[in-house]
């Protein structure tokens, strides 16, 4: 057995792989009952499955350039990906989508009241009796 036949079967592992998690990211959105439960499912098996899936692509192609623009996908991907869920949580919770009755810590209810309270005591007071 050559390496290259090896980098191939390796290749193929990892693309199955990846494939496999991106179904299964594909089937828990669709799923889980919850907003939280279907924002992991969209970040953490899809993330793992497309680093698996370049990993094979780049297994595959074994060039310099495609290398190089695949690292950069996956850099992107694991750089961004943590910052839109998180965002969507956020969202989420802001505007009523997430139970609080799920959640074990709740730590921005506490967030959201002091930035209230902060906002309240910046605030200008208004004088209802005019000034000439």
């Amino acid at each position: 057995m050559t390496w290259n036949n090896l980098a191939d079967v390796a290749s193929a592992i990892c693309l199955l792989g990846g494939a496999l998690l991106a179904f299964a990211a594909g089937v828990g959105l669709v799923r889980f009952p919850d907003l939280l439960a279907r924002m992991h499912s969209a970040t953490k098996p899809q993330v793992l499955g497309l680093i698996l899936m370049l990993i094979g692509l780049a297994l595959r192609l074994r060039s310099g350039p495609a290398l190089w623009m695949l690292a950069l996908v996956g850099i992107f991907q694991l750089l961004t990906s943590p910052v839109a869920s998180h965002m969507v949580g956020r969202a989420g919770y802001r505007t009523g989508k997430v139970r609080s009755s799920e959640l074990l810590v709740d730590e921005l209810t506490a967030d959201r009241d002091a930035a209230e309270r902060e906002a309240a005591a910046e605030a200008p007071k208004h004088d209802p009796t005019p000034h000439p």
